[in-house]
């Protein structure tokens, strides 16, 4: 019975010098594939990690046993024909070559594919709803909703557009935004000391652009 092993190394020398050099290519071959993983011993396998456990290999009495998760084989059962491979496992008999490439290509799959499930649960984890409802991702060039930041600068900036007097008529009537300018009627506005025609225009467009209408 194997001995408690804590690393990739010490398990290798388990072996006949035979089968360590056995080992040691397929060890070689992954880490070439995916050179960012670390080396770790899970289940008393020799394992390969990054973003996830990546894939395991280990020696059984005929062969090599390798587990690059369902996936890794559900991706490539056209090339594992002529291996016996079960939902997680493949073997590799010991009386043929080992499969460098397709290991290789096993490798690189599941490789992208733990970055690609790190990065969308990166994504999801900034995933943020503003007070308002809106969902937006937050980062460091987002760090607020951009719909109401949108919203806000729109309501800002549809009183500097108008006319001195306009203006002036507005913040007297106490309308310093457009939630409470579409209170008021066109006719209502129109009455205002200040206000002209022409600032009805810009007025209507600020509050569409908001989802906002004047009062009927």
């Amino acid at each position: 019975m194997m001995e408690q092993v804590v690393s990739i190394d010490e398990y290798l020398k388990e072996f006949p010098v035979s089968m360590q050099k056995l080992l040691q290519t397929m060890r070689n071959t992954i880490q070439a594939a995916a050179p960012e993983a670390t080396e770790r011993i899970s289940y008393g396998m020799p394992c390969f990690y990054a973003k996830g456990n990546l894939v395991y290999f280990a020696v059984h009495k005929n062969h090599i046993g390798f587990y690059p998760s369902s996936s890794g084989i559900s991706a490539f059962t056209n090339e594992l024909k002529a291996y016996k491979y079960s939902k997680g496992a493949i073997q590799f008999p010991f009386d043929k070559p080992l499969p460098l490439a397709l290991i290789k290509k096993i490798v690189e799959y599941r490789l992208q594919e733990n970055f690609d499930k790190a990065a969308e649960k990166e994504r999801k984890a900034q995933l943020r709803i503003c007070k308002n409802g809106h969902q937006f991702y937050k980062s460091s060039d987002c760090p607020t909703c951009p719909i109401c930041e949108k919203k806000n600068k729109s309501a800002q900036g549809f009183v500097e557009k108008l006319s001195a007097p306009a203006t002036r008529a507005l913040l007297n009537e106490g309308i310093k935004s457009l939630t409470q300018l579409a209170k008021y009627k066109e006719a209502d506005i129109l009455k205002l000391h200040g206000v002209g025609p022409s600032a009805l225009p810009i007025m209507r467009k600020a509050l569409k652009e908001n989802g906002l209408t004047f009062k009927k």
